[in-house]
């Protein structure tokens, strides 16, 4: 049986951070995310399913045009692993789009960090990487026309 005899359906994208109060605003108020919940999770079944001994967790769940972005820190934390450039295996990203990639850039705050100045690709996409508080990489495109 195939996922699609299941009827999969997405839910949400998840990122584990250090320090979730300290990455929050930039979703929230650089990117515009809504907060749609809190919660925290603890106890022996989600030690289980998330295969770390005596876990609990905080999550945000952030929603934005019908996508949802779960933000999760974790007891205990685990040891941080070294920063994947994008062209190594295991490296991730969110992607978002905007009409107006320029106007986006102009309008970030001095202090949310960029690979560099929107660039326009061999497709016609224009496309801007930035890193959130704790280094994850997000991109913001501007799809051609």
């Amino acid at each position: 049986m195939t996922a699609n005899a299941h009827d999969l359906q997405s839910h949400h994208v998840g990122i584990t951070v250090e320090d979730l109060e300290a990455v929050l605003p930039f979703y929230r108020d650089v990117l515009g995310f809504d907060v749609a919940d809190r919660f925290q999770v603890d106890g022996e079944a989600f030690s289980t399913a998330v295969g770390v001994d005596d876990a609990a967790a905080n999550f945000v769940h952030l929603e934005a045009d019908g996508i949802r972005v779960e933000i999760v820190e974790y007891e205990p934390q685990a040891r941080a692993s070294p920063d994947a450039g994008l062209n190594q295996p295991g490296a991730k990203h969110l992607g978002f789009t905007v009409a107006d990639l320029e106007s986006f850039y102009a309008d970030l705050p001095d202090d949310v960090e960029t690979l560099s100045e929107p660039q326009t690709t061999a497709t016609g996409n224009s496309i801007l990487f930035l890193r959130d508080p704790e280094d994850n990489l997000v991109e913001v495109l501007e799809i051609a026309e």
